[in-house]
């Protein structure tokens, strides 16, 4: 019976305990599986591996040369036998490591002696330890470059050596309790020799142009390269299958967005916009004109737009997204703009209502007004509401009275109902699951266009973005009136006393006239945040970093501890969210009102809230937060044309995750670099399925920052075999390949996002 790729992995490791050790401890199950587990990095064998450091107990993979080797005959205690023990001496770079091996037979000792010979060269593994000041390498596994004839290996095998012909490269792969590197490279090697049928999804026209290998090509460079050069022939290939796979998703995906149709939002019905924009008090930037006109462009189709505004922090998103809105309600049609927070959301309405003016309709009636007035509600919609509040607003959005609705999660209840729901706003896109935007997006009769809003796009973002499943407008202007923000790292595990200076400053800002906010990344012990974000970090293992600081800050513990203590004279509010609401609002105007000298908050004051007074941020615990939550603090600040100031206070240690986050945020105001950063440590997280971010990653090959080209070219190729054919009836491997990633890819995302 012919061995394929989907044969059982036992075809070419039989059924023993040592197979089970590749099903169970690597979880691969087919033959394909096992020569799809790729080398995690190559060992140069020409060059010796380097060891400045040992450490007592760390495991060891070294390419070392044996220095010397001799038997020494000794009386075993036990029995009062002659017993021998080999004492080999190996050069690893730097560093001298001994390695000591016991046997009962003077045959055994003598062979292992002359295969562990001065000069030969060879991959060790074992835990480093110590003995009178000598390190030892001890119960180490190896494999010898040399002759691999049948009976030398036979030897070897039962001695736990293993013997190979040396190559320029030596694989080192992922590995199981019970399994050492060679046992995967050996059941590998036999694999490649007996799979007979190795198809290629690949169409070969299509590797031709893109100057791919051939998958049993492929499959040889990667386990047994020559060169460097092989490695990366192989890998190429490999990202370039799985990029193409995902575009050819996202590419039937967009299709299909298309061909369900959309009422197209041309305006004509109103003059709102116009109205709106004669009252503008300055000139729209040139970049906030153009991204209008591409909106503009793409409410007007027929089918739904998708679309992600990203932009600075301040540089003008919310006046975009308004003048899409009003281009809609002039349509005839509602426009929705869903906010993570309350506080964001109230906000929101306040800055949508002040801008309009004489535009937002007040009272129980709307529509057309005497003259040729025209206006709209702007409904407000929270959880918070009580039943009687939200009769009104949910009359005249069901009725249509309400032009623009602004609310959080509210809005996806089932009885929020729109007349004519034209286009859905999502501020911070990654507060939002995908399953909730489309929960929204369900409510209109014909699917909406889609307009999502980012500062600093989080790792999923930028992976989207690069594989082009949102279409993207990109503001990088900065409107007049905002001014510089210096960011301070002020670490406290180097400098414990600085606290009181940062406190010193705080007062010093107060006593210019200016405000200043606190935060915290806890409301009181360890209650956090509803939906607030805790940073976790991880080491290159993927084990969790704990917290350098035991206790987290937190709102309610800070504001009595700065009230009695540093601050005690100033005028300190608190604000978070669970307080109620009406509490959050009156706390918020007060201090746009200037009451407040200090707010300390938790993320809650993170996007849409604008004090042109505020000059100053604190961050307590700033490692606890990430990039993307950092940049969006610190953009509350400097937002009246005055400098701002933000202080990143820190136990984190440098050389750690959170310790080089700080430093990025620090060096640079750029949102765009730091998405990078975020998406360097964080990941891409679930490309086609509903995680927004986190550690572990969907894709396999890929990785965004570095196959930034290999991805451009596959949405080439994806593309071009799209449009010749969206079922890919040509080429029938390949059809089958993205129809198994479209069934395996979350169902929500693909018919909702």
């Amino acid at each position: 019976m012919a061995i394929t790729l989907e044969s059982p992995i036992e075809a070419v490791l039989g059924n023993s305990k040592h197979a089970t050790k590749f099903t169970k401890g690597l979880g691969l199950r087919t033959v394909g599986d096992l020569l799809y587990h790729f080398p995690r990095r190559y060992l140069r064998t020409a060059d010796l591996s380097q060891t400045p450091q040992l450490h007592e107990g760390e495991m060891l993979t070294v390419l070392g040369e044996v220095v010397r080797s001799v038997v020494r005959q000794h009386t075993d205690r036990r029995t009062g036998r002659p017993a021998y023990r080999v004492e080999t001496q190996l050069k690893a770079g730097t560093a001298d490591l001994q390695l000591t091996f016991f046997s009962k037979s003077q045959r055994i000792a003598e062979w292992r002696r002359g295969v562990l010979a001065p000069g030969v060269r060879g991959v060790f593994v074992g835990k480093a330890g110590s003995f009178r000041g000598e390190w030892q390498l001890a119960n180490p596994q190896m494999v010898v470059f040399g002759d691999d004839d049948a009976e030398n290996a036979a030897e070897a095998a039962d001695n736990q050596m293993a013997v190979e012909e040396l190559t320029e490269l030596f694989p080192i792969y992922p590995l199981t309790a019970g399994l050492q590197h060679w046992d995967v490279m050996r059941a590998v090697r036999f694999a490649r020799q007996v799979v007979e049928d190795v198809t290629d999804v690949l169409p070969e026209q299509l590797r031709e142009t893109y100057d791919v290998p051939g998958l049993r090509d492929a499959l040889d460079l990667i386990h047994a390269p020559h060169e460097l050069k092989d490695v990366q022939r192989a890998q190429h290939r490999f990202r370039f299958e799985e990029a193409l796979g995902l575009q050819l998703v996202l590419g039937r995906r967009r299709r299909a967005l298309q061909a369900l149709g959309t009422t197209a939002r041309t305006g004509g019905v109103h003059h709102l916009l116009e109205a709106f924009d004669e009252r503008l008090p300055f000139t729209l930037t040139k970049g906030q004109e153009t991204i209008g006109e591409e909106l503009e462009t793409a409410l007007a189709q027929p089918h739904p737009m998708n679309r992600l505004l990203q932009g600075e922090v301040g540089s003008g998103k919310t006046l975009v997204a308004l003048r899409a809105m009003l281009r809609v309600v002039d349509s005839g049609g509602q426009a929705a703009l869903l906010a993570p927070t309350e506080v964001l959301a109230q906000q929101h309405h306040r800055s949508i209502t002040a801008m309009l003016g004489d535009l937002a309709a007040s009272g129980l009636a709307g529509g057309l007004f005497a003259g040729d007035q025209e206006q709209t509600h702007v409904e407000l919609l929270t959880g918070s509401m009580t039943k009687t509040q939200r009769k009104g607003p949910l009359s005249r959005i069901a009725t249509g009275e309400a032009g623009i609705v602004v609310g959080t999660h509210a809005l996806l209840q089932d009885q929020v109902m729109f007349d004519d729901l034209g286009l859905v706003v999502v501020d911070e896109q990654h507060r939002f699951g995908v399953e909730q935007r489309a929960a929204l997006t369900d409510k209109a009769g014909t699917p909406p266009h889609l307009l999502v809003m980012t500062a600093t796009p989080i790792p999923r973002t930028v992976a989207m973005t690069v594989f082009g499943d949102l279409e993207v407008s990109t503001l990088t202007e900065l409107p007049v009136g905002r001014a510089e923000i210096q960011t301070n790292l002020v670490s406290l595990v180097d400098h414990p006393a600085w606290i009181a200076r940062v406190w010193e400053r705080v007062k010093e800002e107060v006593e210019k006239g200016h405000q200043v906010y606190v935060v915290a990344p806890r409301i009181s012990g360890d209650e956090s945040e509803q939906g607030e974000s805790d940073q976790r970090d991880f080491d290159a293992d993927g084990n969790e970093v704990a917290s350098a600081k035991g206790q987290l800050s937190a709102v309610d513990e800070v504001t009595e501890e700065l009230t009695t203590g540093p601050l005690r004279g100033l005028n300190v509010a608190k604000l978070h969210g669970k307080l109620p609401a009406e509490e959050k609002e009156r706390t918020m105007s007060a201090f746009a009102a200037g009451d407040i000298d200090v707010l300390i908050a938790t993320t809650v004051i993170e996007v849409g809230v604008d004090v042109p007074n505020a000059t100053t941020m604190v961050i307590l615990d700033a490692d606890r937060f990430g990039v993307s939550q950092l940049h969006q603090l610190r953009g509350r600040v400097g937002r009246g044309g005055l400098h701002g100031l933000c202080l990143l206070v820190s136990h984190a240690e440098a050389g750690t995750p959170a310790r080089t986050r700080l430093d990025a945020v620090a060096e640079t105001t750029d949102g765009f670099a730091l998405s990078r950063v975020d998406l360097d440590q964080r990941r891409e997280g679930d490309v086609l399925g509903a995680s927004q971010s986190g550690r572990r990653s969907s894709l396999e090959s890929l990785r965004v920052l570095r196959d930034e080209e290999t991805i451009l070219q596959a949405r080439e190729a994806a593309e071009a075999l799209l449009e010749k054919d969206v079922d890919l009836a040509a080429a029938p491997l390949l059809a089958e390949r993205v129809g198994e990633i479209e069934e395996s890819a979350s169902a929500d995302y693909l018919e909702k996002s």
